[in-house]
């Protein structure tokens, strides 16, 4: 199963200069609980604004300059059709698409579920979802978050499952 994992804002944003707009430690426990264990898949970029390979799950970085390096635990990539036949070799497995946008604006088409994070608050940023129809997803999940002092925004998770591929 190919899953997309994003928060985004009221207008779809998902990110702001390489990093998040909002600070939201829930959102970051419910990324954690649903990737450890399981492979993510992210762009460079997106790589490189987390700094880091994130422990307890299996890294793929997507990136075209086959000159680069990583650090070791980092499997890398150079086409998106290395995801979806790293897909089906490992059927019985969840995997993550990330970000940053233009890697989920392409797996989009071949993604089974979404995972969003919807924050009810607007933020400034250059990274958006790209737009998907209520005719291909079921709404099959929503869970209210905790608002907080440290959450200080209304949230909601979601889960999308697609109703059939084409």
């Amino acid at each position: 199963m190919i899953s997309l994992l994003v928060a985004m804002d009221r207008n779809q944003l998902i990110g702001a200069d390489n990093d998040l707009p909002w600070h939201l430690p829930k959102d970051l426990q419910f990324f954690k609980q649903k990737t450890t264990g399981n492979t993510i898949v992210m762009g460079r970029k997106t790589f490189e604004s987390i700094g880091r390979v994130l422990p307890n799950r299996k890294n793929i970085v997507l990136t075209r300059n086959k000159n680069l390096t990583f650090p070791e635990g980092v499997e890398v990539i150079h086409d998106v059709k290395e995801i979806e036949a790293w897909q089906k070799k490992h059927p019985q497995d969840e995997l993550f698409i990330i970000g940053g946008g233009n890697l989920i604006k392409q797996m989009l088409p071949a993604a089974d579920r979404m995972y969003i994070t919807w924050i009810d608050h607007r933020f400034e940023g250059d990274v958006f979802f790209p737009a998907f129809s209520d005719e291909e997803w079921a709404l099959t999940s929503k869970v209210k978050g905790e608002k907080d002092e440290k959450n200080p925004y209304d949230y909601y998770f979601l889960q999308y499952d697609r109703k059939s591929k084409q």
